[in-house]
């Protein structure tokens, strides 16, 4: 009598299922979709093949519903051969870059309300800031000061518009 040995190893459960398959080519061609909305400047920094860059830049010029989903998928066959480590990076880093220019953009907001409310405040700015304009600064502040007292018709913002742009330099990177 022949004994029934389990195979417990078979060469299917080595390759991936169907699923992760399509699931691994939608990621790929979301990676792409994210790599075409970069600017062409920081395309051009990322190491990439010339082909997946050539298919980059044929997608961001497609205007058709169809024509980009086909080129879509064009890319993600070409990123199945590309090393997606470096792509996935750089995508990162933008992503992030804009998330710290934004918080900056909200601490100059911060400080711009501060600034006016408090006295108190432009001491801690000097503080931080020693190299600020204190002269120039004390006049926006001023006349930020100024139009916040007059009634909400009256008002012009053109003070509150200064202010922010004298603060912004120094609390937002150069690079954005």
């Amino acid at each position: 009598m022949t004994r029934f040995v389990p195979i417990t190893e078979n060469e299917d459960d080595a390759r991936p299922s169907k699923t992760a398959l399509k699931k691994q080519a939608h990621e790929q061609q979301a990676l792409g979709e994210a790599l075409a909305a970069l600017p062409q400047t920081r395309l051009a920094t990322i190491d990439m093949p010339a082909a997946l860059r050539d298919a980059l830049h044929e997608y961001q010029r497609t205007r058709s519903h169809e024509g980009r989903r086909r080129q879509r998928q064009h890319i993600g066959k070409l990123m199945r051969q590309a090393d997606i480590a470096p792509l996935q990076e750089a995508v990162a880093q933008a992503q992030l870059g804009r998330a710290e220019a934004t918080l900056a953009l909200h601490r100059a907001e911060h400080w711009r309300v501060e600034l006016v409310a408090d006295d108190e405040a432009l001491t801690r700015w000097l503080a931080e800031h020693p190299g600020t304009d204190a002269q120039q600064l004390r006049s926006l502040i001023r006349n930020a000061r100024k139009d916040t007292a007059l009634p909400p018709e009256q008002r012009h913002g053109r003070a509150w518009r200064e202010l922010f742009q004298f603060l912004k330099p120094v609390l937002v990177p150069a690079d954005e």
